[in-house]
């Protein structure tokens, strides 16, 4: 008897209800179709190819190693212009402590000099 009334009760319900739709619509045609506008059609996508792909991918990677290697370059070159400047500076006070050496050995020899005559 409840599975009568139940039964009953469902059919009531589809007669005002109407039909369910079985079909279904994207978001944008049913947008369109509610702003009351004739729905136009959608803008075509073009495929990405393997052949435009793969470039991009290649300039890409080659773009990635390319900054890899120069930052690597600029940090090598800091690195030897460093120990070059080192080098330089290291070469400048040999000399002036050489000069002052000799400047010293000069003064010597002439007193030594005055000292025989």
């Amino acid at each position: 008897m409840a599975s009568r009334v139940l039964s009953h009760s469902a059919r009531a319900l589809t007669r005002i209800a109407g039909p369910a739709r079985t079909f279904s619509t994207s978001a944008a045609r049913l947008d369109a179709v509610a702003a009351g506008g004739a729905a136009s059609p959608l803008p075509a996508r073009k495929p990405v190819g393997a052949l435009r792909g793969g470039l991009f991918g290649f300039f890409l990677g080659s773009s990635l190693a390319a900054g890899g290697i120069y930052y690597y370059a600029i940090q090598e070159y800091k690195v030897s212009n460093e120990l070059l400047t080192e080098d330089i500076y290291a070469l400048q006070n040999a000399v002036e402590r050489l000069s002052k050496y000799l400047t010293t050995l000069e003064e010597k020899m002439e007193a030594l000099e005055r000292r025989k005559n």
